[in-house]
């Protein structure tokens, strides 16, 4: 959701090319960018669809987002894409992620969440990359 630059997306479709991968980003250029760039890498596996979260009416498996809003805010957009039960919202988020958490519970719940978890991994950069993991 909100792919931009197509991170994480891009990165997953050419690692596992046994996954089908749509980008979904609201801005022409960005999109006609990710366009280019599935064409001249070949990646039959990514679809790349214009649009804004809450005009997209497909659902699927796992949906990601690289922190482009508060977390209760995010939900609201990415909770209605994911496939239940068992679908993923993966956010990457920073350092405010467990006190997003805390706050976005209620609405988490409310919009389908049965399990949320808090990971950080170290990425080999000065601040490890958060991700908060939301089941449907």
């Amino acid at each position: 959701m909100g792919t931009g630059a197509g991170l994480p997306g891009l990165v997953w479709a050419i690692a596992r090319p046994d996954l089908q991968v749509t980008l979904i980003e609201p801005l022409l250029r960005r999109t006609t960018f990710l366009e280019e760039v599935v064409d001249t890498l070949g990646l039959d596996n990514v679809s790349v669809l214009r649009s804004r979260a809450e005009d997209v009416e497909v659902q699927f498996d796992v949906v990601t987002a690289r922190a482009v809003a508060h977390l209760e805010k995010l939900a609201r957009w990415c909770m209605p894409l994911v496939r239940r039960p068992g679908g993923v919202l993966l956010a990457l988020k920073g350092r405010s992620a467990r006190v997003e958490v805390a706050t976005a519970k209620p609405t988490l719940h409310r919009l389908g969440a049965t399990s949320i978890v808090v990971e950080s991994y170290e990425a080999g950069t000065d601040e490890p990359t958060t991700v908060v993991e939301i089941t449907a």
